[in-house]
């Protein structure tokens, strides 16, 4: 979380000039640049605000913790240049990243070798419904024919795109596709560049170092199905980033992409035994957090569909 405590009046991001404004009823007023809408906290009551979500994240056996800004530094120097606006931040010492083509395609390899069929390239276009069971998907195989894959059971799991899988089927799944953005930078000072995982929270972006790369992620834009490019939102990402670390990337070819996060009303996961018929199930619906909770959403999943108990507790769809 990057805060201000010190007084400004004009913004050191663009020079633009600060004014007071009220962005949220019932938080305190922050300064905002009229031109680049940079945005700061003038009160450290907002930066409290991390210690009873740390708290509770302890309660589920999460290490996060509250730390000033002295250790925030030292704990990533690459913030040192911008330390005298940071209040704090709360820290997670065991967070981890990784890369997420490299994870699936081993994940795939190793799926492979205990017996698991892939059929790649092949798109799934119906659901097959007989005598009040899903009795299998109709598919269209790579060289364009059409075919029947039955099954005993049925998992859909296809993000934003459940809804519209499920519907011919008089299934609902209220998911709906929110667009996030990253940007993809060349570091040629990696001194300058953070190697701790990082939130900007007032920006809502984060950012991981892979390799010799910076990866910054941030946004939600709802705008259907499409997922094109908003120059602006692109820009507000390498702009804010050049201003926390100037010196780390090479900013002047950033790698833009988009993405569809399949999210939920209460931000929480479809999983489970889906309604109207007994062997289908979701697992859809988690929004930002796919990767993170993919391997343990698929593990409870598995688990419903051979009957089994799954060893934690949550709202699985089609409890009684």
């Amino acid at each position: 979380m990057l805060s201000a405590e010190v007084s400004y009046r004009f913004c050191p991001h663009c020079g633009g000039t600060l004014e007071s404004r009220l962005l949220k009823a019932g938080e305190p007023e922050r300064l905002v640049c009229e031109r680049c809408e940079y945005v700061f906290y003038l009160d450290p009551k907002v930066f409290a605000k991390a210690q009873p979500a740390a708290d509770a994240m302890r309660t589920l056996g999460v290490a996060r913790r509250v730390v000033a800004r002295d250790e925030v530094v030292a704990i990533e120097p690459a913030l040192a240049p911008i330390g005298a606006q940071i209040v704090g931040g709360d820290y997670t010492a065991d967070d981890e990243t990784g890369d997420v083509h490299r994870f699936t395609k081993t994940f795939a390899e190793h799926a492979e070798a205990a017996g698991v069929n892939f059929s790649y390239n092949t798109q799934a276009t119906r659901l097959i419904v007989e005598n009040g069971r899903v009795a299998g998907v109709e598919v269209i195989r790579p060289d364009g024919s059409y075919d029947r894959m039955l099954a005993d059971a049925v998992v859909v799991a296809l993000g934003s795109y459940t809804p519209e899988f499920l519907r011919p089927a008089g299934v609902p799944a209220l998911i709906y596709p929110a667009k996030g953005y990253s940007a993809t930078y060349r570091i040629i000072d990696p001194d300058s560049a953070p190697t701790v995982s990082l939130t900007d929270d007032s920006h809502k972006i984060v950012f991981t170092r892979i390799g010799d790369r910076l990866r910054v992620a941030g946004t939600a834009e709802l705008s259907g199905y499409s997922r094109a490019l908003n120059a602006v939102r692109c820009e507000a990402l390498t702009r804010r980033t050049q201003a926390l670390f100037p010196k780390a990337c090479d900013y002047t070819a950033p790698d833009y992409w988009s993405g569809l996060r399949p999210s939920t009303p209460s931000n929480v996961p479809l999983v489970g035994r889906a309604a109207r018929y007994p062997n289908l199930f979701l697992n859809a619906g988690h929004g930002t957090l796919g990767w993170t909770m993919g391997v343990g959403s698929g593990s409870v999943v598995a688990d419903l569909v051979v009957g089994a108990k799954p060893p934690i507790q949550f709202p699985f769809l089609g409890q009684r």
